[in-house]
Protein backbone atom coordinates (compact mmCIF):
# COMPACT_ATOMS: atom_id res chain seq x y z
CA UNK A 1 0.00 0.00 0.00
CA UNK A 2 1.17 3.33 -0.08
CA UNK A 3 2.18 5.50 2.26
CA UNK A 4 0.62 8.73 2.01
CA UNK A 5 -2.31 8.53 3.98
CA UNK A 6 -5.03 7.62 1.27
CA UNK A 7 -5.42 3.55 1.47
CA UNK A 8 -7.17 2.73 4.66
CA UNK A 9 -5.64 -0.49 6.50
CA UNK A 10 -9.16 -1.76 7.19
CA UNK A 11 -9.76 -2.83 3.52
CA UNK A 12 -6.31 -5.11 3.81
CA UNK A 13 -8.03 -7.97 5.36
CA UNK A 14 -10.79 -7.41 2.59
CA UNK A 15 -7.70 -7.94 0.18
CA UNK A 16 -5.88 -11.03 2.09
CA UNK A 17 -9.76 -12.45 1.88
CA UNK A 18 -9.49 -13.38 -1.10
CA UNK A 19 -6.42 -15.02 -1.63
CA UNK A 20 -5.40 -17.98 -2.25
CA UNK A 21 -8.20 -18.25 -4.47
CA UNK A 22 -7.08 -15.97 -6.22
CA UNK A 23 -2.95 -15.02 -6.99
CA UNK A 24 -3.39 -11.35 -6.80
CA UNK A 25 -6.10 -8.45 -5.55
CA UNK A 26 -6.23 -5.09 -6.53
CA UNK A 27 -8.07 -2.15 -4.92
CA UNK A 28 -9.90 -0.28 -7.38
CA UNK A 29 -10.36 3.33 -7.20
CA UNK A 30 -13.17 5.18 -8.60
CA UNK A 31 -13.09 8.25 -10.98
CA UNK A 32 -13.34 10.31 -7.46
CA UNK A 33 -10.76 8.65 -6.10
CA UNK A 34 -7.87 9.65 -9.10
CA UNK A 35 -6.01 12.91 -7.71
CA UNK A 36 -6.90 15.01 -10.94
CA UNK A 37 -8.93 14.91 -14.33
CA UNK A 38 -5.89 14.91 -15.98
CA UNK A 39 -4.78 11.50 -14.08
CA UNK A 40 -8.16 9.96 -14.51
CA UNK A 41 -8.14 10.26 -18.37
CA UNK A 42 -4.61 8.68 -18.47
CA UNK A 43 -5.09 5.81 -16.36
CA UNK A 44 -8.17 5.86 -18.27
CA UNK A 45 -6.30 5.20 -21.72
CA UNK A 46 -3.51 3.06 -20.23
CA UNK A 47 -6.13 0.62 -18.68
CA UNK A 48 -7.75 0.30 -21.88
CA UNK A 49 -4.22 -0.62 -23.68
CA UNK A 50 -3.12 -2.68 -20.75
CA UNK A 51 -6.82 -5.12 -21.35
CA UNK A 52 -5.80 -5.06 -25.23
CA UNK A 53 -2.38 -6.05 -24.65
CA UNK A 54 -3.64 -8.82 -21.55
CA UNK A 55 -7.05 -9.59 -23.07
CA UNK A 56 -8.34 -8.98 -19.54
CA UNK A 57 -10.34 -5.92 -18.42
CA UNK A 58 -7.89 -4.04 -16.49
CA UNK A 59 -10.02 -1.68 -14.22
CA UNK A 60 -6.84 -0.17 -12.47
CA UNK A 61 -3.13 -0.34 -14.03
CA UNK A 62 -1.71 1.71 -11.37
CA UNK A 63 -3.25 1.11 -8.13
CA UNK A 64 0.02 0.35 -5.88
CA UNK A 65 -2.66 -1.16 -2.87
CA UNK A 66 -2.79 -4.73 -3.49
CA UNK A 67 -2.59 -8.18 -2.01
CA UNK A 68 -0.34 -10.92 -3.95
CA UNK A 69 0.85 -14.32 -3.24
CA UNK A 70 5.07 -14.04 -2.46
CA UNK A 71 5.95 -16.91 -4.98
CA UNK A 72 3.96 -14.91 -7.41
CA UNK A 73 5.43 -11.50 -6.87
CA UNK A 74 8.92 -13.13 -6.80
CA UNK A 75 8.98 -14.94 -10.08
CA UNK A 76 8.70 -11.34 -12.06
CA UNK A 77 11.02 -9.14 -9.15
CA UNK A 78 13.53 -8.81 -11.73
CA UNK A 79 11.32 -7.24 -14.10
CA UNK A 80 9.92 -4.69 -11.68
CA UNK A 81 11.90 -0.86 -12.74
CA UNK A 82 13.63 0.68 -10.16
CA UNK A 83 10.97 3.82 -10.26
CA UNK A 84 7.60 4.07 -11.59
CA UNK A 85 5.49 1.76 -12.02
CA UNK A 86 6.07 -1.85 -10.65
CA UNK A 87 2.43 -2.28 -10.06
CA UNK A 88 1.90 -1.73 -14.02
CA UNK A 89 5.06 -4.44 -14.48
CA UNK A 90 3.37 -7.03 -12.20
CA UNK A 91 -0.10 -6.71 -13.40
CA UNK A 92 0.51 -7.30 -17.08
CA UNK A 93 3.04 -9.74 -16.14
CA UNK A 94 0.57 -11.62 -13.37
CA UNK A 95 -2.23 -11.61 -16.72
CA UNK A 96 -0.18 -12.63 -19.54
CA UNK A 97 1.24 -15.51 -17.29
CA UNK A 98 -2.27 -17.21 -16.91
CA UNK A 99 -2.27 -16.13 -13.19
CA UNK A 100 -5.68 -14.87 -11.59
CA UNK A 101 -7.11 -11.54 -10.84
CA UNK A 102 -9.26 -10.19 -8.78
CA UNK A 103 -10.49 -6.53 -8.69
CA UNK A 104 -11.82 -4.94 -5.44
CA UNK A 105 -13.66 -1.36 -5.22
CA UNK A 106 -11.97 0.66 -2.42
CA UNK A 107 -12.22 4.14 -1.43
CA UNK A 108 -9.66 6.37 -1.45
CA UNK A 109 -9.39 9.47 1.12
CA UNK A 110 -7.99 12.59 0.56
CA UNK A 111 -4.17 12.60 0.29
CA UNK A 112 -2.34 13.40 4.00
CA UNK A 113 1.50 13.09 3.69
CA UNK A 114 3.76 15.07 0.68
CA UNK A 115 2.46 15.15 -3.01
CA UNK A 116 2.32 12.96 -6.04
CA UNK A 117 5.44 12.65 -7.67
CA UNK A 118 3.93 11.40 -10.68
CA UNK A 119 4.41 13.58 -13.55
CA UNK A 120 1.71 13.29 -16.79
CA UNK A 121 4.56 13.48 -19.42
CA UNK A 122 7.28 12.20 -18.48
CA UNK A 123 5.79 9.13 -16.55
CA UNK A 124 3.10 8.55 -18.27
CA UNK A 125 5.59 7.71 -21.51
CA UNK A 126 7.16 5.60 -18.56
CA UNK A 127 3.91 3.57 -17.96
CA UNK A 128 3.67 3.13 -22.21
CA UNK A 129 6.99 1.74 -22.53
CA UNK A 130 6.80 -1.17 -19.75
CA UNK A 131 3.21 -2.20 -21.05
CA UNK A 132 4.93 -3.01 -24.58
CA UNK A 133 7.68 -4.46 -23.01
CA UNK A 134 5.94 -6.78 -20.62
CA UNK A 135 3.52 -7.40 -24.03
CA UNK A 136 6.87 -8.14 -25.88
CA UNK A 137 8.43 -10.70 -23.45
CA UNK A 138 4.73 -12.22 -22.62
CA UNK A 139 2.32 -11.89 -26.30
CA UNK A 140 4.79 -10.30 -28.84
CA UNK A 141 2.40 -10.51 -31.40
CA UNK A 142 0.14 -7.81 -29.70
CA UNK A 143 2.38 -5.26 -30.49
CA UNK A 144 3.92 -6.71 -33.70
CA UNK A 145 0.90 -7.26 -35.76
CA UNK A 146 -0.81 -3.95 -35.35
CA UNK A 147 2.75 -2.15 -36.24
CA UNK A 148 2.73 -4.09 -39.60
CA UNK A 149 -0.69 -4.02 -40.52
CA UNK A 150 0.03 -0.18 -40.23
CA UNK A 151 2.93 -0.54 -42.73
CA UNK A 152 0.87 -3.01 -44.90
CA UNK A 153 -1.94 -0.23 -45.09
CA UNK A 154 0.62 2.93 -45.59
CA UNK A 155 1.78 1.47 -48.13
CA UNK A 156 -1.99 0.39 -49.54
CA UNK A 157 -2.44 3.92 -49.34
CA UNK A 158 1.08 5.52 -51.03
CA UNK A 159 0.48 2.70 -53.92
CA UNK A 160 -3.02 3.77 -54.41
CA UNK A 161 -2.31 7.21 -54.62
CA UNK A 162 0.67 7.12 -56.63
CA UNK A 163 -0.74 4.78 -58.99
CA UNK A 164 -4.03 6.74 -59.63
CA UNK A 165 -1.75 10.00 -59.87
CA UNK A 166 1.27 8.85 -62.19
CA UNK A 167 0.30 4.89 -62.18
CA UNK A 168 3.60 4.38 -60.90
CA UNK A 169 4.97 1.78 -57.93
CA UNK A 170 7.21 3.86 -55.97
CA UNK A 171 10.23 2.86 -53.83
CA UNK A 172 8.47 4.20 -51.14
CA UNK A 173 5.05 1.89 -51.70
CA UNK A 174 7.91 -0.90 -51.82
CA UNK A 175 9.55 -0.09 -48.48
CA UNK A 176 6.35 -0.24 -46.50
CA UNK A 177 5.28 -3.52 -48.35
CA UNK A 178 8.53 -4.65 -46.73
CA UNK A 179 8.71 -3.31 -43.48
CA UNK A 180 5.10 -4.91 -42.67
CA UNK A 181 6.32 -8.52 -43.86
CA UNK A 182 10.17 -7.78 -41.67
CA UNK A 183 8.11 -6.40 -38.99
CA UNK A 184 5.42 -9.57 -39.05
CA UNK A 185 7.83 -12.23 -39.61
CA UNK A 186 9.63 -10.65 -36.34
CA UNK A 187 6.70 -11.04 -34.34
CA UNK A 188 6.30 -14.72 -35.36
CA UNK A 189 9.69 -15.62 -34.57
CA UNK A 190 9.35 -13.46 -31.12
CA UNK A 191 6.18 -15.45 -30.45
CA UNK A 192 7.55 -18.75 -31.04
CA UNK A 193 10.17 -18.41 -28.41
CA UNK A 194 7.88 -16.88 -25.80
CA UNK A 195 6.67 -19.79 -26.46
CA UNK A 196 10.01 -21.89 -26.11
CA UNK A 197 10.03 -19.82 -22.45
CA UNK A 198 6.89 -21.47 -21.49
CA UNK A 199 7.50 -24.52 -22.38
CA UNK A 200 11.29 -24.60 -20.46
CA UNK A 201 9.44 -23.49 -17.42
CA UNK A 202 7.12 -26.50 -17.31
Amino acid sequence: MDADGQHDPADIQKLVSYIPEYDMVVGERSLNGQASVRRAVGNYLYNGFASYVAKFKVKDLTSGFRAVKREVALEYLHLFPNTYSYPTTLTIAVLRSGFSLKYMPIRVKSRKNGKSGIHLVKDGTRFLMIIIKICTLYSPLRVFLPVSGMMFLLGFINYAYTYLSGGRFTNMSATLFMSGVIIFMMGIISEQICQMRYEYKK
